[in-house]
């Protein structure tokens, strides 16, 4: 066993250094990764070990580095992707879920596109639109690609290093908020499955379920929570497509209760996803409604306010408040009443987006 501490960011450079060393058909490609090492330097140092025809610096145009990928990946390379930022992989929409998630069921599984795509996802470093979204969830209504997402440095070294042996394509979504986190990493581990959920922390009095980012924030959490007696179940989701939901079926049914908490926007996310799931299937061993602790419904805000718009700490117990049928923010709020009008509802939302 190789243990090292490191940095996240350091992580995922080593995990693609190891991945290029054992397989000469593993290939790098993106905006500014060679020379420069990336806007955040994930790929400092490559370049000089492996050369500019394995590090390639791409123009700025994402349609055609994702064109460029699947046509290598479709001569026998494993293209690893990089999109600079979040908000940047829209042009390159169409080429991902047009053509590379499609290509195995078009041929009848007689073609595979074995391309990783990293992105560094989500909020909490100041930056101007467009630099700190979510996009999981378009990519998880996506059928045929995997979409995963590390939380601490060894999961990014494991992920990353599943996610360039699988012959399916794949989302990998970086915390980019996490790259100065540091951990020990087991260089010599085992590639692992594709990113089953796993249990971090065991509690008996609801579950909490978050992946990449906010795993710490939910941990932090269950410490604090912990202070007060009630014990928190903490689930790192690892994996969004596909989701592991039976480890959090199980888990819901020992504690009675869910919160599910993302960085992205309530609707149509990952937490309706597995709060839909979970009411389907265990309905009967629910004590409570389920909660949702998300980022709110609207374009991603100016730096100065993202901290009122990133669920943190205090977001996160109120939402295990509600659960536990605790005094919480929304208690003036009825959640349940069906509004007779639209002025109703709109009344509704105003109060309850003041309560928060």
């Amino acid at each position: 066993m190789s243990t090292e501490k490191m940095t996240f960011g350091k992580a995922i450079n080593r995990a693609m250094h190891r991945a290029m060393t054992d397989d000469p058909k593993v290939v790098l490609m993106g905006e500014d990764i060679g020379t420069l090492g990336g806007v955040f330097r994930i790929t400092d140092g490559l370049i000089d070990e492996f050369g500019a025809q394995r590090v390639m610096d791409t123009p700025l145009a994402e349609s055609g580095i994702m064109g460029t990928a699947l046509g290598l990946a479709y001569r026998g390379y494993r293209p690893v992707v990089e999109i600079q930022f979040d908000g940047f992989v829209y042009p390159a929409f169409d080429q991902i879920v047009s053509n590379l998630a499609k290509m195995r069921a078009r041929t009848a599984g007689n073609v595979q596109l074995p391309v990783t795509i990293r992105i560094p996802f989500g909020g909490g470093i100041g930056s101007p639109e467009h630099h700190s979204e979510s996009p999981e969830a378009y990519f998880m209504h996506t059928a045929g690609l995997r979409v995963v997402s590390p939380s601490t440095p060894q999961e990014g070294y494991d992920l990353l290093r599943a996610a360039i042996a699988s012959d399916d394509p794949v989302v990998y979504l970086e915390p980019k908020r996490r790259y100065h986190d540091k951990g020990e990493v087991d260089l010599d581990a085992e590639i692992p499955p594709m990113a089953p959920a796993k249990i971090v922390r065991e509690g008996k009095d609801v579950t909490l379920v978050a992946y990449g980012p906010l795993v710490k924030t939910a941990l932090q959490a269950a410490e604090v929570a912990a202070e007060e007696g009630i014990e928190i179940e903490v689930i790192d989701l690892r994996s969004i497509a596909p989701m592991d939901s039976g480890l959090v079926e199980s888990s819901v049914r020992r504690t009675g209760r869910l919160v599910v908490t993302h960085e992205a926007g309530r609707s149509g996310g990952v937490g309706a996803e597995l709060v839909a799931t979970v009411t389907e299937r265990s309905f009967h061993w629910l004590e409570s409604p389920p909660v949702r602790v998300t980022g709110f419904d609207i374009p991603y805000p100016a730096a100065k306010l993202e901290d009122y718009h990133l669920p943190d700490l205090d977001r996160i117990l109120d939402g295990v408040d509600r659960a536990m049928g605790r005094p919480h923010s929304l208690d003036s709020v009825d959640m349940f009443a069906a509004p007779e009008t639209a002025a109703d509802f709109l009344a509704a939302q105003a109060q309850q987006e003041g309560t928060r």
